[in-house]
C-alpha cells in the first residue's frame, strides 16, 4: 500500500479513511484543512496522531497549544479534551481503537459514521 496513492483518493477534509485494520485498532488517513475539528474527547480511548505533511496545530483544554510537524507523533491520553486545525493542507495517519469515535461524543458537519470513513 502506498500512502501518498491513498491520500489522493482523499479528495475532503476532515474526512478520515480507513487504511486497514491491527488487532482492535483502526489505521486512518485524514486530510485536515482549517478549524472544524469541535473540542471532543474520547473517555475510554487513546489516539495517536502521526504527521505525514505539513504542520497541525493541537490543542488541549487547559495546556498551552504547539505545533506539530511532518514526523512528528503524539498519543492523546484517554479523557483530554483537544481538537487540532491547520491552516494550510496538512496529512496526518490516525491510530484508534474500532470503537473509538473521531469527533468524540460530539455531532457536527464532519462527524463520520464508520461506514462513510472506509475507502
Amino acid at each position: 500500500m502506498n500512502l501518498k496513492e491513498k491520500l489522493s483518493e482523499i479528495t475532503d477534509y476532515f474526512s478520515p479513511k480507513i487504511l486497514g485494520e491491527v488487532n482492535d485498532v483502526f489505521i486512518k488517513l485524514v486530510k485536515i484543512k482549517g478549524d472544524k475539528v469541535p473540542w471532543h474527547n474520547h473517555k475510554n480511548d487513546d489516539e495517536l496522531f502521526h504527521v505525514l505533511s505539513g504542520s497541525l496545530l493541537f490543542e488541549i483544554e487547559n495546556q498551552e497549544a504547539f505545533t506539530m510537524n511532518s514526523g512528528d507523533i503524539f498519543i492523546v491520553k484517554r479523557g483530554l479534551n483537544h481538537r487540532v486545525s491547520s491552516k494550510e493542507e496538512c496529512h496526518i495517519m490516525l491510530v484508534e481503537n474500532k470503537t473509538t469515535l473521531h469527533t468524540g461524543e460530539i455531532v457536527n458537519e464532519i462527524t463520520k459514521s464508520i461506514k462513510e470513513q472506509r475507502i
